[in-house]
């Protein structure tokens, strides 16, 4: 049986274009969320995945593989993997393109097994942008960042307005997140350094 691919994306698409107080190539991107279980560092079996800004519409992420993270023994749980290609591909979006947007569809390919310990770095690229629609892929590679191919992905993203999450969210995490992120606004005035 022969496998047909669909194109990618599946409609015609605008080029995305990286906003202009996007963070610059090479900008390590740091938690959006402590309780996030991608990003945060407060969710001691989260995925605690590191994100750095690459060139044009690029994002590289990794993480480590831990016995937490175990489906079968020995191995990365299949829906872990996808949750953090949904975690990578999300701070891809977020951040280069600076509009609030959710996960509409997810979809995997899983190549190969990723062992506990290993460290999978993951490769994100926008890929157009069609009105609200998003869309955006991966490449996940074992142990280094020419490792070969273990997972594929790729997404499409709806943005969406910021009363999404204040009507859908728990007002205390929000408040939360507000209070850090005013917190980090505070530090950085003080940054002095010429």
């Amino acid at each position: 049986m022969s496998r047909i691919s669909q194109p990618w994306p599946p409609v015609e698409v605008e080029p995305a274009t990286v906003h202009p107080k996007a963070p610059q190539p090479g900008s390590h991107l740091g938690i959006h969320f402590g309780e996030c279980f991608g990003c945060g560092d407060e969710i001691e079996a989260g995925l605690h995945l590191q994100s750095t800004v690459g060139e044009g519409t690029t994002v590289y992420s990794k993480f480590t593989v831990t016995s937490a993270h175990q489906g079968a023994p020995g191995l990365a749980h299949g829906g872990l993997l996808a949750c953090a290609f949904d975690e990578a591909l999300g701070a891809t979006v977020g951040n280069l393109l600076r509009r609030p947007a959710v996960t509409g569809k997810l979809e995997t390919d899983f190549l190969r097994p990723v062992p506990v310990g290993s460290t999978l770095y993951i490769a994100t690229k926008l890929d157009g942008v069609a009105g609200r629609k998003i869309y955006v892929s991966a490449d996940g590679r074992l142990d280094a960042e020419d490792g070969p191919v273990a997972v594929r992905a790729r997404a499409l993203f709806v943005r969406v307005e910021f009363e999404h999450f204040s009507t859908h969210g728990d007002p205390e995490a929000l408040q939360k997140l507000a209070a850090a992120h005013e917190k980090a606004k505070r530090e950085r005035e003080w940054d002095i350094n010429p």
